[in-house]
């Protein structure tokens, strides 16, 4: 059975995550750098079975798509030049680093590690996958 891989998106660094073969749960994976993330991308994918990526839509509260959306429609179309037999779907990420930042606090991590960015888009990567997953099953 193929995984799902979550992307939080960003122009330094991108986090991501990663289902289970049964689609129910969504782990922190990793923080890449933007400049790898083909590389890693290409590594991954020999070693996991990976059916569809989800990556966050970030809009703004009045739904307007943030700034950031531009640099993602590129991203998508060489993504999908590179890995064609990959879907890609979109998932609203609102309050998705909010989310993250909240749950690292009452983690218990100490202050230095909580501050670790990569942490948090790593964790926002699995916010987005795991909401996506919970809407689709609700949706069935």
């Amino acid at each position: 059975m193929s995984k799902y891989l979550g992307i939080d998106f960003g122009l330094k660094r991108i986090g991501l995550s990663i289902t289970d073969k049964e689609k129910i749960f969504a782990f922190p994976l990793t923080t890449i750098e933007f400049d790898n993330a083909f590389n890693f991308f290409k590594d991954l994918f020999f070693k996991e079975e990976v059916s569809k990526v989800v990556i966050g839509y970030p809009k703004r509260l009045s739904g307007v798509d943030s700034d950031i959306e531009s640099s993602i429609k590129i991203f998508i179309t060489k993504f999908k030049k590179q890995f064609p037999e990959i879907e890609i779907e979109r998932f609203d990420e609102r309050f998705t680093s909010k989310l993250a930042s909240k749950a690292i606090v009452s983690s218990g991590l100490g202050k230095k590690k909580r501050s670790d960015k990569s942490l948090i888009d790593k964790v926002s990567a699995a916010i987005i996958l795991q909401d996506y997953l919970t809407y689709n099953k609700s949706n069935l």
